[in-house]
């Protein structure tokens, strides 16, 4: 009998996964039996026109939303089989999160601002404070720390964002369209920016994108049209 190496435990793993909004003749179907896995140090665009369910594919990554049909694994939990608190605390754990508009804290500082998902871990601020620092010098931003998101730039705001979404240093990052709000240079910037990151901390990527420019430098697309999977194409 020949043995061979067994391949690594998906981060995410999708098995005829489909979503359904509504019951009944009105039920609208957003997705419908995807199956793919998703692996360590990964970089994905996950492309398709608006409408086509890329949103609802990332939410489902994610755990934030359950498919109504096949099963999502994270790190090789059933999502659907875990409670609330359960559930929650994978996704605080494994995943990082980057949205087109930041949604960061006015309120708070850069640093503050990439503090928070570590102070909702319960880290002080003093036992968190050199790896944010660190965090915050890798996209960039080690002048600015003190300052509010408001005086800062649009890029710069997606790089607090996204030194928030690794500051603890997730599995997975889940990205929905981080380069929409922002011009063509500043996009590409960023882009290299989440190259640089993945290629860094080996972090998985799958990133929502209409971006012509983000799809050409993923090693991996996923193109998604009327909710079904039309093509998965590895590049080298």
């Amino acid at each position: 009998m020949t043995l061979h190496d067994a391949r690594p435990l998906p981060v995410v793993s999708l098995q005829q996964a489909s979503k359904r909004f509504g019951k009944g003749p009105g039920a609208i179907s957003a997705l419908e039996s995807i199956t793919t896995d998703i692996y360590d140090g990964e970089f994905i665009a996950l492309c398709g026109p608006s409408g086509s369910g890329k949103s609802t594919l990332l939410n489902l990554m994610a755990g934030i939303d359950y498919p109504t049909g096949g099963h999502v694994y994270l790190l090789g939990n059933d999502l659907a089989t875990l409670d609330d608190t359960r559930s929650a605390r994978l996704r605080a754990d494994a995943i990082g999160f980057v949205f087109q508009f930041f949604n960061l804290l006015p309120v708070l500082s850069v640093f503050d601002n990439v503090y928070y998902p570590m102070m909702l871990n319960g880290f002080s601020r003093r036992v968190a404070h050199d790896q944010v620092m660190e965090m915050i010098e890798k996209v960039g931003l080690t002048a600015h720390y003190k300052r509010p998101p408001t005086a800062l730039s649009g890029g710069q705001q997606q790089r607090v964002a996204i030194a928030r979404a690794l500051v603890k240093r997730p599995r997975l990052i889940v990205a929905d369209e981080p380069t929409g709000n922002l011009d063509t240079r500043t996009g590409q910037e960023i882009i290299d920016l989440l190259l640089s990151m993945n290629q860094e901390l080996k972090t998985t990527f799958v990133i929502s994108t209409h971006s012509h420019q983000l799809r050409d430098c993923a090693r991996r697309v996923l193109e998604i049209e009327d909710g079904k999977l039309k093509n998965d194409v590895h590049h080298l």
